[in-house]
């Protein structure tokens, strides 16, 4: 039903606008009594139960950043079946992000390219809507991700980081830093052990109880994701999220007119699989056993989950997939890891 809907109506629409169209359906979804039909309908079952940063998660699957931006769709996901959901990237000063067109389809692969820019109303109001999240449902497990603001300088950015981790940790399970996303100029040469370091122990600080995890590019070399896992386990930090887009466009299938169309921005979908797939292996081999790390990047089926998990993975993310399978998609992979 939703591949003939998705065909025949969605791919036509601009993928903002689609997105625009279905968050209040979503938002909805959240709300009794339809959240009461969409839970039974979706309700991870209880072998899928994960235990991870001293939480219990319903589901080891969970919804990445990026798809709820301003804090408004959690319940209706969380109906969906997502065992957890991370809002964001919210950054401390409001902005707009990127001018439109900013988000595509590569449909043959599978995949978008955003260049979204790190749109969101900022840190004031996401802890505003996370404390009514707190006081209404405080059984859904919540991470929030955290940006760099445009307009500030990269000189700068620990203060900034700061600010948002200080209004948004206390009303999040974790906190996860975003140094990693390739639309917000200069904020991936935050990765850099020496300029990473200062950052994470003052947003750490700033974060009190949350734990705090740090989201890493695929686009680093080995020998750099060795050095940052280790870096984050000498800091405290919690665990790691790998990984964020990447600027590759090697081996897809779209045209290439198409692919230059779209412009510059951060690659997600089935063509990161097989990187992210090696970045996992590669932070699981520098920290230790019980150090957390979420899995993200190319995830689209129960089969995906159970490899990443098999890798190493405490966690696991998925966010594009989304945009194809529709929205029982996160009640086919919880069935399918259930059935295992």
């Amino acid at each position: 039903m939703y591949a003939f809907a998705f065909r025949v109506f969605f791919s036509k629409l601009d993928p903002e606008t689609a997105h625009h169209l279905v968050n209040p359906v979503i938002r909805l979804i959240g709300l009794p009594p339809f959240s009461w039909i969409a839970r039974a309908l979706t309700r991870p079952a209880a072998s899928t139960r994960t235990k991870a940063l001293g939480l219990w998660f319903p589901s080891p699957f969970g919804i990445a950043a990026g798809f709820d931006k301003d804090v408004r769709m959690v319940r209706g996901l969380a109906a969906l079946g997502f065992g957890h959901v991370e809002v964001g990237t919210v950054t401390a000063i409001a902005q707009e992000g990127n001018p439109r067109p900013r988000l595509f389809r590569l449909i043959p692969d599978r995949a978008i390219v955003n260049r979204m820019g790190f749109n969101n109303h900022g840190a004031a109001a996401a802890a505003h809507q996370l404390e009514k999240l707190r006081r209404r449902t405080p059984d859904i497990v919540i991470g929030a991700n955290i940006g760099k603001s445009r307009v500030v300088d990269v000189d700068d950015a620990t203060a900034d980081y700061v600010r948002s981790a200080s209004l948004v940790a206390p009303h999040a399970d974790y906190l996860a830093v975003n140094v990693s996303s390739p639309n917000t100029p200069g904020l991936r040469g935050l990765q850099a052990v020496e300029t990473l370091a200062p950052l994470l122990q003052a947003v750490r600080e700033a974060a009190g109880d949350t734990p705090v995890l740090v989201k890493i590019a695929p686009d680093l070399t080995d020998d750099e994701i060795t050095g940052i896992a280790r870096l984050a386990v000498r800091e405290g930090l919690a665990g790691i999220i790998a990984t964020n887009t990447t600027i590759s466009r090697e081996g897809l299938r779209t045209d290439a007119a198409v692919v230059e169309a779209a412009g510059a921005g951060g690659l997600s979908g089935a063509p990161l699989k097989a990187r992210s797939l090696e970045v996992l292996r590669t932070v699981r081999s520098a920290v230790p056993e019980d150090f957390c790390v979420i899995s993200v990047g190319g995830v689209e089926t129960g089969a995906d989950v159970r490899e990443r998990l098999a890798a190493g993975a405490t966690l696991v993310q998925g966010y594009s997939a989304f945009i194809y399978e529709g929205p029982f998609w996160g009640r086919k992979l919880n069935r399918a890891l259930a059935a295992h």
